[in-house]
């Protein structure tokens, strides 16, 4: 090992050619730069949220007549969970009269025998319930919701995915925002149904608390644009048919109608209070495989609309939270680049400024509180809304650190196929259905997940380890030690817990009931 480390060491010296520096050293502080950047505006949502968070949404007008709603279920072979969302919302309260359920489905699995027979059996109890399957996956979820459309009798749509738990009063805590004619959407928060089966799943619970209860709370409460999330909200039909409909030519069909809609002038709410329940990925490869699927469909919607917002009539505001929303993504471009410069900074002096000066310090102190402090603020923040531990989620941020890291180049992938325009399948986050208490056991596929993305995020923490272990050897680098450890630990753990998923046909993953 000390052999190599030295041959490293040797090779580092090279380096230092101008040729080979100032290119290095501004790539270097260009992506510092930015990553201070994006971290600076989640400080700007932090102060955003407390400035407003006084301003109430509850709306003072009601209907006297409930309208007509129509609940969607788009689903693809997810009979794990099927039953459960059909129950679910077979359940709602609402005049039957007036509500209108309809199964989406283009399973090719036996999904379609588990969801026809569940809408047979509360079809013969009244309820008015469709079970609508199509041959093909024409335009994927886009196209699945759109095609329901035309049989469809509500002025309103309720929409939840196959994993969600919505309770029996969620109708009646949302339908009379619309009472407003100035409403096309209402957003509602998801909740976690299994937060606290394993780390990942706490940490991603951690995530979308701050998506929600920070981000999508200080966009709402501010007046600035906003995003349907795809699941867990109300639409009105007319504010989706302004938008052009849905539309199958990005991989998050919810964040375009979305900005298509409020480019047509209708209004949105967040509702922080009324909570979907829903069941987190518990498998790495399944949580992988959805957040490749939102990071690249996000810069796929950013090419297609962010020129039209910005050119569009909106307010500075909301022209400047739409730019860092639809371009947000390519922070985990940067973090890999970042990664990828650890090795020649050891070598060569790529600081703006000489090192141990007052402006050297001052520059190192920026970057740290922009580019680290600002997640760990945004995150505290999520829970301290909720009222939870401040000390326990101090706690997990090196976990959050870690897994948002290691699934870093996962995530690069997936932002230099959007801006390549490169089409891919929609692929639907694998539902697990942990909470079904009918067993004590449940055994699940795992996604299909390039092998070679795992093997290239082991070698990436290698590479990290090996920084870590020169850091270590030479004075100046001690303090960047610890950053670089966690680095390799991310890239580690994402890495090998990937390759046992894809080593594995099928998981095992244990049930319990659903809280109460």
């Amino acid at each position: 090992m000390s052999e190599w480390i030295a041959w490293l060491s040797t090779a580092g010296v090279h380096l230092n050619h101008p040729a080979v520096r100032w290119p290095l050293t501004t790539a270097y502080v260009l992506v510092l730069l930015l990553i201070a950047f994006y971290g600076l505006h989640r400080y700007m949502l932090v102060l955003i949220y407390y400035r407003h968070r006084k301003n109430s949404q509850q709306s003072n007008l009601h209907f006297d007549q409930l309208p007509g709603v129509t609940v969607q279920l788009p689903m693809f072979n997810e009979g794990n969970v099927a039953s459960r969302i059909i129950d679910a919302a077979c359940h709602l309260d609402y005049p039957a009269d007036r509500l209108q359920i309809q199964v989406v489905d283009d399973s090719t699995d036996t999904t379609c025998q588990i969801a026809q027979a569940r809408c047979q059996y509360w079809q013969s109890r009244g309820i008015n319930i469709q079970y609508l399957h199509r041959t093909h996956r024409s335009g994927y979820k886009a196209g699945a919701l759109r095609d329901a459309m035309d049989q469809a009798t509500g002025e309103f749509f309720a929409i939840f995915d196959a994993d969600f738990v919505p309770p029996a009063d969620f109708l009646q805590n949302t339908i009379h925002h619309f009472a407003n004619p100035a409403i096309g959407m209402v957003q509602t928060r998801w909740g976690h149904l299994n937060r606290d089966d394993s780390l990942l799943t706490k940490a991603q619970a951690i995530f979308l608390d701050g998506h929600f209860l920070i981000e999508h709370a200080a966009r709402s409460l501010s007046g600035r644009w906003m995003n349907f999330n795809g699941t867990a909200g109300l639409w009105r039909r007319k504010a989706i048919d302004d938008a052009g409909g849905w539309e199958a030519d990005t991989l998050t069909e919810d964040m375009d109608l979305s900005y298509r809609s409020q480019l047509a002038g209708w209004k949105f709410i967040f509702l922080p209070d009324v909570i979907c329940p829903a069941e987190l990925p518990p498998e790495i490869n399944a949580f992988k495989a959805q957040q490749h699927r939102w990071t690249k469909g996000g810069i796929q919607t950013g090419r297609k609309l962010l020129w039209r917002i910005l050119t569009s009539d909106a307010n500075w505001k909301i022209k400047s939270e739409a730019f860092f929303h639809l371009t947000s993504m390519s922070v985990y471009v940067y973090i890999t680049l970042l990664a990828l410069l650890f090795f020649p900074a050891f070598y060569v002096n790529m600081q703006p400024f000489e090192s141990g000066t007052i402006q050297a310090l001052i520059w190192g102190l920026t970057l740290f509180s922009l580019g680290t402090a600002s997640a760990g603020t945004f995150y505290i923040a999520s829970q301290l809304v909720q009222g939870r531990s401040t000390f326990k989620t101090l706690c997990q941020l090196p976990i959050l650190m870690s897994l948002g890291i290691g699934i870093a180049l996962n995530n690069t992938r997936g932002v230099l196929e959007a801006l390549a325009g490169k089409q891919s399948e929609f692929v639907r986050t694998p539902k697990y259905n942990t909470t079904d208490d009918t067993s004590s056991k449940k055994r699940i596929a795992c996604p299909s997940i390039k092998r070679w993305m795992s093997y290239l995020e082991i070698t990436m923490g290698i590479y990290c380890l090996t920084c870590t272990i020169i850091a270590m050897t030479q004075p100046r680098g001690l303090l960047s030690a610890p950053f670089l450890l966690l680095f390799a630990a991310g890239y580690f753990c994402v890495g090998f817990s990937s390759l046992r998923g894809q080593c594995q046909k099928r998981a095992v993953v244990k049930i319990k009931p659903i809280p109460a």
